[in-house]
């Protein structure tokens, strides 16, 4: 395969990843408003880590998670993200 496409599916795995964050986040949203079962934190959190984009756009635009300290730390795995981002496309 050619370094390209290998490019082409990574973001495409990257912005699946994100995309499937902010469906997490919305659906613990929906179950929190209905009082039904909802995604532990710890599972947030660890969604968070891979796809830290959706989930702080689900933080902000859902307004979920966004008076809990513990959740401050997804804006620290999105700034890892940049520079992770920054030193493989510098290296």
């Amino acid at each position: 395969m050619n370094a390209g496409w290998d490019v082409l599916w990574v973001l495409g795995a990257y912005l699946m990843a994100n995309v499937a964050a902010l469906v997490i986040y919305y659906a613990d949203k929906r179950a929190a408003s209905r009082m039904l079962r909802r995604v532990p934190e710890r599972t947030l959190l660890l969604v968070a880590l891979i796809g830290p984009f959706g989930a702080l756009v689900a933080m902000r635009s859902f307004r979920h998670k966004t008076k809990k300290n513990k959740f401050l730390v997804v804006y620290l795995f999105a700034l890892l993200h940049i520079l992770l981002a920054a030193y493989l496309l510098t290296r």
